[in-house]
């Protein structure tokens, strides 16, 4: 009985806490680009909500400096082009699946929206091979 009440409130506070961290790391991405809630719209708001929930899965890393699955996304994602983006969001692509039945259009745009705030990461410096 422990054991199940246990498992029980493990299955309960695990999405909370992912939602937690996605949440975090979306932050983290509003601060690096020095904005603050106040700042951004509403839809930019629960694009920022949506793609916490619904696209950080595959494309937030779950911890910092740890690979994802989906490319990370920013303001350059599908070059740049709402046309592109919405395409991906809506129908998929081999490797994510299509959110047509899943989000409403206006969620898609909220997304979009959100992603456009998200600064490009700069490169990370080439790492220097063995000794000179």
């Amino acid at each position: 009985m422990r054991y199940a009440a246990l498992v029980g409130l493990l299955v309960l506070a695990a999405p909370a806490q992912v939602a937690a961290q996605a949440n975090d790391l979306t932050r983290s991405d509003l601060t690096r680009s020095d904005l603050t809630r106040h700042e951004i719209t509403g839809q930019q708001q629960t694009g920022r909500r949506v793609f916490a929930q619904s696209c950080g899965v595959c494309h937030l890393p779950p911890v910092l400096g740890a690979k994802t699955y989906g490319p990370p996304l920013n303001k350059d994602a599908g070059g740049g082009d709402d046309d592109v983006m919405r395409e991906f969001i809506t129908n998929g692509t081999p490797r994510m699946p299509a959110f047509k039945y899943y989000l409403k259009p206006d969620e898609i745009e909220a997304i979009i929206s959100y992603v456009r705030t998200v600064p490009v990461q700069a490169a990370a410096p080439a790492a220097r091979g063995g000794a000179e």
